[in-house]
């Protein structure tokens, strides 16, 4: 590390000062990523007030720079105020962990590849060391921020309301989520309290990582897009949502989804993020839509001498040195996607002044605008109309070579419109681009122009006059104005009727097909009307109401086959005196049901007058159809076929002794596939695979199979990271459960010791289950003392019993392995992370994926019982392969009809 120049500080220097819990997470994090980390775990305490740890896998700090690490502009990234011009890190002013310093206590664990030894340095206030002592800790850093904002209290009373807490702990998911997205291959973890929130696996690219961060009902509604301009440089990439996608699941009513980068930093931009917004609802006429933010991923990538990021404390808001040209870029692109809305708005310099163009006088005229403008700028949007010389260049802006994958385009607007009107805005385009991009001329060449493009704008203009009257589209074969649409009436059957005859009959007949007239026959409508009536109960039927109650009362876990035969058992062990009680009961509802019945058969059927004045107006049709609807409803519906048709069948040409022969083959060719297994093809329905296990076809789940290799390998290989203990925990005869304990204890693996003659444990069946035991030896047995300094903090309630379980296998099992001396706490961790690995494998598996599998299974697993950690079957039996002509024949004969 070297320090800044004076004149490099004053130009650099932000005053940065740590305000929430996020900035220190956010710093921390950038640290790491700029060290190489591909590994970063965060974990807090108390919402970050008591403790932020933040551990990583990178290079780590050299010994000759941790005496400086922590002052302020001490940095390794740049030497001087030119070199933000090649920026290629995170960080660059030498101020993160002295800004920390000043407001909490620090502690920074570190190794190298070239030490031996990870060592642990505690800072001041200024940064400075206080002092410094081994660990155990790996290659990386681990920097430990205790008691944020001690000397503050103003500003820790800010997060006294758990309210207020908890939005801080969202904010801190929210920034690894976006870390998360931009780099697919880092594996990050957040945990409270000991407590896992959040984690996402290393994946292969950004689709993956949005898929493991957002989830596949949000990764479903986003398409990839892509954008290059050559002059200036721009690069944009992401995953947009789909054109015409419901907007309730591609967006969200804020914007935590919504992801832009620059240069892989995250970044708010507010007019990127309008131009967003804007595109993305203008395609949703509901104005729901225009609150929302939408998902998404938008990365942009341009020189580093183009963009600075030193405008505030927390890097969060950068400054594009070409932000019109980024601007049109982006919009180019949402353009393409979801095609060209006029009522969105534009950026300042796309405006074009009445000097070059006449004001539009309306829609169309302004969408060939912008038709022409586009194609001076945008390679990926086709047109209809002729293609402009590439010599032209655009007004006040160099022409730009751009591509762009999405290729939604505007096409099916210029398709609606009429042959005449479309080649008009092709001519038009091609006279505004000639108007705009040629320099004026006084020539007659040049005045011939003006008037042909003059009278083209003629041409296409519409007033609000013929518009109104209906004569502004006209059609183009027999130049008469277009006509609204007209319903076309089926052709009458008699046309021997003579038209007095018709008026005559169709005067004197009433109309009987009206909406609001009654038929004699029984309507939906009487049915909605009228009530229903319920049968009347039975006896048996009064005494289950009532005893069904009493059943679930006194058993409420009986099954419906439970109560049913209760209730049957109750009725027949009843009483003669209580039977009549019912019996009565259900004469009372037959009397009541029957007084009903008389009742509804005495009003009669209601008259048509009545519902016709409630409800008759809002279902009244208009006079002008009611003609129409005479003849249609006139027609008697086709009454149905009773033989119907049958259904287009194609014979297929199947061979089952040549399947036979064939599968036989398959089945006695030598195989490096274990058990004599052979892959026959992939369900992709089920992503399982159908396997030929010598005369038998087998249904394989090859995700129960990598779920066990995972929970084997995790059992005998896996060492639980450890977190140091504040308080130690002594460890005696009682505790541990008698001397015997003590002594196998005592006589497992130590290391060296140190000079005070305390040495640490480094037996594996200890070190991989998550315990640091420490043990300062004494003159007498009972003088020695032992105690736990340090255990895994990823396994809830891990305690000494679990020690005393690793010591049970020990004495009485005489467990040698790692696998059998994991504690049952520690051995449900571990099934459990061998589930979630397992669910992040690709869902289609590769036929060389699974033949790998089957091997592995075979060498690792043996003759063990082939089942996953939930106990299901690796393979499933489908069926034999039949091998004489009489197995042929039973086996086929169930499927003859």
């Amino acid at each position: 590390m070297k320090q800044l120049p004076p004149d490099t500080v004053r130009l650099l220097s932000s005053s940065q000062v740590i305000t929430s819990v996020v900035n220190v997470v956010k710093e921390l994090i950038e640290n790491s990523l700029d060290a190489g980390a591909s590994s970063i775990d965060v974990k807090l305490e108390n919402f970050g007030l008591d403790r932020v740890e933040v551990r990583d896998n990178g290079q780590g700090i050299k010994a000759v720079d941790t005496p400086v690490m922590a002052v302020r502009h001490f940095t390794s990234k740049i030497c001087r105020h030119e070199d933000l011009e090649h920026l290629e890190t995170y960080g660059f002013r030498g101020e993160a962990l002295g800004s920390i310093c000043a407001v909490a206590e620090v502690a920074v664990t570190t190794k190298t590849e070239e030490d031996e030894i990870s060592t642990q340095y505690t800072l001041d206030l200024t940064g400075k060391i206080v002092s410094q002592k081994p660990s155990h800790l790996g290659q990386g850093t681990t920097v430990s921020v205790m008691k944020l904002f001690k000397n503050l209290p103003v500003r820790r009373q800010c997060f006294s309301s758990t309210k207020k807490c908890k939005e801080e702990l969202k904010k801190v998911q929210d920034l690894l989520m976006a870390y998360a997205i931009i780099k697919p291959e880092l594996r990050l973890m957040l945990v409270h309290n000991k407590v896992v929130l959040w984690q996402k696996a290393k994946v292969a690219d950004n689709r993956s990582a949005l898929l493991a961060t957002l989830g596949p009902s949000a990764i479903a509604n986003l398409i990839p897009c892509h954008h290059h301009q050559e002059q200036p440089e721009i690069l944009l990439e992401g995953f947009f949502p789909k054109p015409g996608a419901d907007y309730s699941s591609t967006s969200t009513s804020n914007p935590d989804k919504t992801f832009i980068f620059v240069n892989n930093r995250p970044v708010q931009h507010k007019e990127i993020m309008k131009l967003l917004r804007q595109h993305y609802a203008a395609q949703y006429a509901d104005d729901q839509a225009r609150n929302r933010y939408p998902t998404l991923m938008l990365k942009i990538s341009v020189p580093p001498s183009s963009v600075d990021v030193n405008l505030t404390p927390d890097k969060t808001q950068v400054l594009l040195h070409n932000k019109e040209t980024a601007l049109t870029a982006v919009e180019a692109l949402l353009v393409s996607l979801y095609g060209f809305r006029p009522n969105a708005d534009l950026p300042a310099d796309k405006h074009l002044s009445s000097e070059s163009f006449p004001s539009p006088s309306s829609p169309l005229q302004a969408y060939s605008e912008r038709n022409a403008e586009n194609s001076h700028s945008n390679d990926s949007v086709p047109r209809d109309g002729p293609k402009q010389s590439s010599a032209d260049t655009s007004l006040d802006r160099q022409a730009s070579n751009c591509s762009s994958s999405s290729s939604i385009a505007d096409d099916w607007i210029v398709n609606q419109i009429p042959a005449d009107l479309e080649s008009n805005f092709s001519l038009y385009n091609d006279e505004m681009s000639q108007t705009v991009t040629k320099p004026a001329s006084k020539s007659p060449e040049r005045l011939v122009d003006n008037k042909m493009s003059a009278a083209t704008i003629s041409k296409v203009q519409i007033s609000a006059e013929d518009w109104s009257r209906g004569t502004a589209l006209t059609d183009p074969v027999s130049g008469e104005p277009l006509q609204p649409v007209i319903i076309h009436r089926p052709t009458k059957q008699n046309h021997s009727v003579p038209d007095e005859a018709k008026s005559e009959s169709s005067s004197s007949k009433k109309t009987l097909n009206a909406i609001t007239e009654k038929r004699a026959a029984l309507t939906a409508y009487d049915m909605i009307s009228n009530r229903t009536m319920r049968a009347p109960l039975s006896p048996v039927a009064i005494f289950e109401k009532e005893a069904r109650a009493e059943v679930l009362r006194e058993k409420p876990t009986a099954s419906l086959q439970d109560i049913s035969v209760a209730i049957h058992e109750r009725w027949k062990n009843l009483r003669e005196e209580d039977r009549k009680k019912y019996e009565e009961k259900a004469k009372k509802h037959l009397e009541h049901h029957e007084q009903r019945t008389k009742l509804a058969s005495a009003e009669g059927p209601r008259e048509p007058g009545v519902r016709s004045h409630m409800q008759g107006q809002k279902r009244k049709a208009p006079l002008s159809n009611q003609q129409l609807l005479d003849e249609l409803f006139a027609a008697q519906p086709q009454k149905k076929m009773k033989n119907p048709a049958p259904k287009p069948s194609q014979p297929l040409p199947c061979s089952v002794a040549a399947l036979r022969l064939q599968l036989q083959r398959l089945s006695s060719q030598s195989s490096a596939a274990p058990q004599g297994l052979r892959l026959v093809n992939r369900l992709a329905s089920q992503s399982a695979w159908v396997i030929l296990c010598g005369q038998r076809l087998m249904l394989l789940n090859p995700f129960r199979v990598e779920e066990a290799l995972l929970f084997k390998r995790l059992l005998e290989n896996n060492i639980l990271p450890t977190a140091s203990l504040q308080n130690p925990i002594q460890l005696t005869d009682g505790s541990l459960g008698g001397a015997e304990y003590t002594e196998a204890l005592c006589s497992m693996e130590k290391q060296s010791p140190e000079l005070n003659g305390a040495a640490f444990f480094s037996d594996p069946r200890l070190v991989a289950n998550g315990f640091k035991v420490k043990l300062t030896p004494g003159v007498t047995s009972a003088e020695r003392h032992l105690e736990v300094t340090a255990m895994a903090d990823c396994v809830p309630f891990l305690g000494v019993e679990d020690l005393r379980e690793i010591l049970t296998a020990v004495l009485h099992k005489k467990a040698r392995t790692v696998r059998e001396c994991r504690p049952l706490k520690v051995t449900n961790y571990l099934q459990g992370e061998a589930v979630r690995l397992a669910r992040q494998l690709p869902t289609n598996l590769s036929r060389e994926d699974v033949k790998e599998t089957l091997l592995r299974m075979e060498q690792q697993l043996g003759g063990a019982n082939h089942t996953c950690i939930h106990g299901r079957p690796f393979l499933q039996h489908l069926t034999d392969i039949p091998i004489t002509e009489q197995e042929v024949k039973a086996l086929l004969r169930p499927l003859e009809l």
